[in-house]
């Protein structure tokens, strides 16, 4: 898909557009960024402050979403894409700090028409990614650093549990396109927290989350989604291994305290969905 979503593309190193050139991408700069055999393009320029997640990680996240436990989440984005972005804007569908592609191959078959551009720090989940839909174009990229995206490129941005860059998101979006953003609230997966060690959803992350776009987006829609999750050790062993959690769990240890849990073990699902639009 990168030949197709190039267009949408501009040099990390000097903002340059971005185009194809044999089996690498290059811009008139003369900075060049060869494709991966995995079908991804690293963009990524210089140092970065974030943690890209490992094979390990990425390969418990697929496996966990794989298993449907967050469908809800998948289906009510959907939902608010359908509610919210207007189909006639033209643009690609970015998904920031889009993991293994999983939210956005739902947005693609739901939007038959638009093109997917996915960005991630880690190259474990850009490989994924590649793969998730024919048309998603995979990139590594830093979501805290200026995005190799084109000034309004994109008609649609989703933001699912990753980082948010407010001044290059609204930079990105065209000024008719919607920002859905999806975070966890407070009781999110509550019943783990003391169990399992997880770390703690901040109660102010809403407020937090709104006060930060505030210069440069407008709420017009948001929702809480709720739902009651069935989960086996496997499955809990999963969640933990797939996320942030992670970097801070021995395995020994993991699994002596899932063992101590009931099998299988009522665990909240808890999020906010937040559709935004750019201001002026």
């Amino acid at each position: 898909m990168l030949n197709t979503v190039v267009r949408h593309l501009r040099c990390p190193h000097c903002g340059e557009p971005l185009a194809e050139r044999g089996p690498a991408l290059g811009c008139s700069g003369g900075h060049s960024f060869d494709i991966a055999r995995q079908g991804y393009v690293n963009l990524l320029s210089g140092a970065t402050k974030l943690s890209a997640d490992t094979r390990e990680m990425v390969d418990a996240r697929a496996a966990f979403l794989a298993a449907g436990h967050y469908r809800p989440i998948a289906e009510a984005l959907v939902a608010l894409a359908r509610a919210t972005a207007d189909p006639a804007v033209p643009g690609c569908v970015a998904d920031i700090g889009g993991g293994t592609g999983y939210y956005q191959a739902r947005l693609m078959d739901a939007f038959p028409g638009a093109d997917g551009v996915l960005l991630d720090i880690s190259k474990f989940a850009a490989r994924h990614a590649a793969r998730a839909h024919p048309r998603i174009g995979a990139v590594v990229a830093d979501a805290w650093r200026d995005l190799p995206l084109r000034d309004g490129t994109a008609s649609l941005v989703l933001n699912t549990f990753a980082p948010r860059n407010g001044p290059e998101l609204r930079r990105v979006l065209d000024p008719r396109g919607a920002l859905l953003v999806v975070t966890p609230r407070h009781d999110h997966l509550r019943e783990l927290i003391g169990a399992l060690g997880l770390l703690r959803v901040d109660e102010r992350k809403e407020e937090r989350l709104t006060a930060a776009l505030a210069p440069y987006f407008s709420v017009v829609a948001s929702e809480r989604l709720t739902r009651t999750m069935s989960l086996d050790h496997d499955a809990l062993a999963l969640l933990v291994a797939m996320g942030p959690n992670a970097w801070h769990q021995g395995s020994g240890d993991l699994r002596e305290r899932v063992a101590a849990l009931p099998s299988p073990c009522e665990v909240t699902l808890s999020v906010a969905l937040t559709a935004y639009r750019p201001l002026p």
